[in-house]
């Protein structure tokens, strides 16, 4: 069994030599393979095997003996997938099979490379022998002919190919989920690079917190009817839901034992933290990330019933106003400009403002919003959206220029405008979000409601503004030096700080 002090001298060691050196030495006395769990078990004693945990040990180490060669393992972000497959098992595996080949790949190739090294410090840990010339985490090698690689997913792919591939998390984030672009490199590079460094009779395994129906796991799992690979599904809610997801017949589904409505990891998220991300987060997310059920958005993101109207923002809110500026009068967009206010996690539509105006009649409307807000509010952070282009940039400047003494700031937005509303959308939807009463009402309702249909880019501008309020650490703001920081603003064209 490794010694403490020889697991403490390998904490302190710091450069990647003397780091592997160390790694050598503690685990150099051999231990022998044993099974997954106890192999888990020597590497950290204070493993939590939750359920749901032993559960997927016990389907890995069928992949290890041979039985399953093809897996799929959706599961709820910070459940312990990553820690145990691309750190752990992976590891193991190669302790088993000296002699084959492991590949990893993930959405970056760092974050595959940063499982690659930890897999290989598990490895020599439990006694695994790697070629001193053949040690670095992008490709590895034991001292038996096999080894240990890792890419990126929709990179290159060089070198050996791979008795075990992992492709843990393809997709990065939401706006990378929404992009079809994306998603069909990943396919592209899936049946052109990965596929191709299969060797005979290897095992692929799958994971991912599901984003989007039309994901690598949606396209596999597609390709059944034609061409047929018996994938074994690990498929575990965060909140065990009434029916079982179905399937394509070729396909085998991991029982589930729990009972419904029975948390995944009751220790660690219990069922009260589990409603407050689903509230936090919204229904859309919630089914995909959380319950594994993504879907198409066919709109109805905001609803009429969601908003309470309110007589005025409380006292000590903080605000933002942004703007979406239309190019031209005439080309059915409208510039808009919307003021929200944020106290203590509750938002407030406070004003909105939308026209179809020529260029000057527009920059005219904005600083008089500004000087408008500036009495009324004391204190409004605007933002302008940048257009991609020299236009763009040239027209944000323009405005920035046009009102020197207020904080303005250029914002350049990523992802479509329906990704962009997720964010807002989700606290509307946990009614953590009023309206001020006004004439304008039941327009931004009708708007609101309607959207991704319609006229998109009032919520455009509220998306945008919902961004820079202080909603994270709200009441922690002090100043408008401490938003600055907080935002990387600079105090542009001689504005005064308002203290």
């Amino acid at each position: 069994m490794l010694q403490a002090d020889a697991v403490t001298a390998v904490a302190r060691v710091v450069s990647p030599q003397n780091r592997l050196a160390a790694l050598r030495a503690a685990g150099g006395g051999g231990l022998g393979v044993g099974s997954f769990t106890d192999f888990v078990s020597r590497v950290n004693p204070r493993y939590q095997w939750y359920p749901h945990v032993k559960q997927l040990a016990a389907i890995l180490q069928r992949v290890a003996d041979g039985e399953i060669n093809r897996l799929m393992i959706f599961m709820p972000p910070r459940h312990g997938k990553s820690e145990l497959v691309s750190r752990l098992f992976s590891a193991y595996y190669l302790l088993r099979h000296p002699k084959r080949w492991v590949g990893i790949n993930s959405y970056a190739a760092e974050l595959a490379y940063t499982f690659s090294r930890n897999a290989r410090d598990n490895f020599i840990r439990q006694g695994g022998k790697i070629k001193d010339d053949a040690a670095a985490v992008k490709h590895w090698e034991t001292g038996n002919g096999g080894g240990f690689w890792a890419a990126g997913v929709g990179g290159p792919i060089t070198g050996k190919g791979f008795h075990l591939g992992i492709i843990d998390d393809p997709i990065k984030n939401a706006e990378e989920a929404a992009s079809e672009t994306i998603r069909a490199k990943h396919r592209d590079w899936y049946d052109s690079t990965f596929s191709t460094r299969e060797e005979p009779g290897a095992a692929i395994v799958v994971i991912q917190t599901r984003w989007n129906e039309g994901d690598l796991s949606g396209y596999l799992l597609d390709k059944e009817s034609e061409e047929p690979e018996g994938w074994h599904i690990v498929h575990f809610e965060a909140i065990k839901e009434p029916e079982r997801p179905s399937y394509p017949g070729t396909c085998t589904l991991e029982p589930d034992p729990r009972k419904v409505g029975e948390p995944l990891a009751p220790l660690r998220y219990p069922l009260d933290k589990l409603e407050k991300i689903a509230r936090r987060i919204g229904s859309y997310f919630w089914a995909a990330l959380y319950q594994q059920r993504p879907s198409p958005r066919e709109g109805g993101m905001f609803k009429r019933e969601w908003f309470d109207i309110v007589a005025t923002a409380p006292k000590g809110a903080h605000f933002v106003r942004y703007w979406d500026k239309a190019g031209t009068k005439d080309a059915g967009a409208y510039t808009a400009g919307v003021l929200l206010a944020a106290h203590k996690g509750t938002y407030y539509f406070c004003d909105m403002i939308m026209g179809q105006w020529e260029a000057a009649e527009r920059e005219r409307v904005i600083s008089q919003t500004l000087a408008a807000d500036d009495a009324k509010y004391g204190r409004v952070y605007t933002y302008v959206e940048q257009e991609p282009g020299s236009g763009g940039k040239e027209s944000a400047q323009a405005t920035i220029i046009r009102n020197p003494g207020y904080v303005v700031q250029a914002d350049k937005p990523t992802g479509d405008k329906v990704l962009r509303a997720e964010p807002l959308a989700a606290q509307c939807e946990a009614r953590n979000v009023k309206m001020i009463n006004a004439s304008w009402n039941q327009r931004a309702l009708d708007i609101l409601t309607s959207f991704p249909n319609g006229i998109k880019d009032m919520v455009d501008a509220a998306s945008g503004a919902f961004k820079y309020l202080p909603h994270v650490g709200a009441g922690t703001i002090q100043s408008d030096k401490d938003y600055a920081s907080r935002w990387g603003i600079n105090n542009h064209n001689g504005g005064k700080w308002r203290l």
